[in-house]
């Protein structure tokens, strides 16, 4: 794990002097070559704070946000959820659709700092897991602040990621998120709610959230 770590490190670091400073995702995608364990975020299993919040949820139309190898979208998928996911790097992509091609889940190719307009208020669900804790900190609030203008009347927005406490230094990615950054990622969205925890497979110094948010207009 300590070598994926440091692969995805220098390949952040490369890109992060150019002008596409998220091209090392498309990089460490298909420099993996179809194995996965070189995806450090990818273990084959759902997130639990996912889990724990769409159990008994109604289902309606879900954006995964940066769905990766599709863990997520296939458990929304699974529970009645009509899903879009979707990727910055094509071959997280299509690596997705064809693990997953039993499923009716629509993988997209698309680029959260540039998203497609016809997204715009249609999703019951947005879900964004351990996204903006990977994207560099001078293009992350431009990257949160499209994720509310999907959510449909009614919606949620839900994110999760690692919680940093103020004062703490830590070299990413990811970099754990502060309080003050994840209350202005929904804040045009009405009711937020947070819950923190480490899971049982993190070192007890980790810190994670999941924050919800509400649409409620009036």
């Amino acid at each position: 794990m300590e070598d994926i770590r440091s692969r995805v490190k220098q390949m952040s670091d490369a890109a992060a002097s150019t002008s596409n400073p998220l091209s090392w995702f498309e990089e460490l995608y298909s420099s993996a070559q179809g194995d996965n364990n070189w995806i450090p975020w990818s273990d084959g299993s759902p997130n639990p704070f996912v889990v724990d919040w769409a159990i008994g949820k109604p289902p309606g139309r879900a954006l995964v946000v940066g769905c990766g190898l599709g863990e997520d979208a296939v458990f929304l998928d699974k529970i009645g959820w009509d899903v879009v996911a979707f990727d910055l790097s094509p071959t997280a992509v299509e690596w997705a659709k064809k693990r997953h091609e039993r499923t009716d889940i629509n993988w997209v190719v698309a680029d959260l700092l540039n998203p497609p307009e016809e997204w715009v208020s249609e999703f019951e669900l947005v879900l964004e897991v351990h996204i903006l804790q990977a994207i560099p900190e001078n293009i992350r609030h431009d990257a949160a602040s499209k994720l509310p203008h999907f959510v449909a009347k009614g919606g949620h927005l839900v994110c999760i990621g690692r919680f940093g406490e103020d004062g703490d230094a830590h070299e990413g990615p990811p970099w754990p998120l502060k309080q003050e950054f994840i209350e202005s990622i929904g804040r045009p969205l009405c009711q937020m709610s947070m819950v923190k925890a480490t899971l049982p497979d993190d070192d007890p110094s980790t810190t994670r959230y999941r924050a919800i948010w509400l649409r409620t207009d009036h």
